[in-house]
């Protein structure tokens, strides 16, 4: 799972690659559990018909899921969703079921490579050099002062993934985030779930790149 990823910071490339508006903040440049992140979901004003409304929104939340349930809004463990289970689960259900899907825009994110016998840091990215987008679920939890957002990654198993399967301890089930091509950011986003079944998946290899001290 990861723990640990770099954010997309260029104002140009939120603006530009994912569609965005007129963008006021921007997070940390690098991400943990907790911290406040950015994440993109689809403008609730969108369809009014003002050509001055973005099509999709960036909006700034708590990295790890706080279900609107949630009585004292800690964050645990909430920052991955198993796609295998995130319809059962109490904790993700709500938000999968009322389609409160997002993106994440990330540089790349951080595994731990365990190959020398010791976790070294290693950095995954699209091998293009592009940004990615990382599925996602948001929520929102009212505290005593007011609404909190926060949200997800999705993972899924890549045991056989010729890069995910390098990384993490021997005996952990090797597992990765969703990462979305930039032309289905839209049927994510609002398609039906028929429409986003076949987005949840691997990310094939030989998109991606592995930056590791481990050869």
């Amino acid at each position: 799972m990861c723990s640990h990823y770099k954010p997309v910071t260029h104002i140009n490339q939120l603006r530009n690659i994912f569609g965005l508006g007129p963008l006021t903040t921007i997070c940390k440049p690098d991400m943990w559990p907790g911290y406040e992140g950015l994440f993109i979901r689809p403008h609730p004003h969108a369809d009014v018909g003002d050509e001055a409304v973005p099509d999709r929104e960036a909006v700034s939340g708590h990295w790890g899921l706080i279900p609107h349930w949630s009585k004292d809004g800690k964050v645990r463990g909430t920052f991955n969703a198993r796609s295998e289970t995130i319809a059962e689960k109490p904790t993700f259900r709500d938000a999968w079921r009322k389609a409160q899907r997002c993106i994440i825009p990330a540089i790349s994110v951080f595994e731990p490579d365990w190959r020398s016998g010791k976790a070294v840091a290693a950095e995954v990215s699209r091998a293009d050099g592009e940004p990615m987008g990382i599925a996602g679920l948001w929520s929102a939890w009212r505290s005593p002062t007011g609404w909190v957002e926060s949200y997800t990654m999705l993972t899924v198993n890549a045991n056989d993934h010729s890069i995910f399967k390098l990384l993490h301890k021997p005996q952990d089930e090797k597992r990765m985030v969703v990462i979305l091509n930039p032309d289905s950011y839209e049927a994510w986003l609002k398609g039906t779930p028929s429409d986003i079944a076949a987005l949840i998946r691997q990310c094939p290899a030989e998109a991606l790149e592995l930056k590791s001290a481990i050869n």
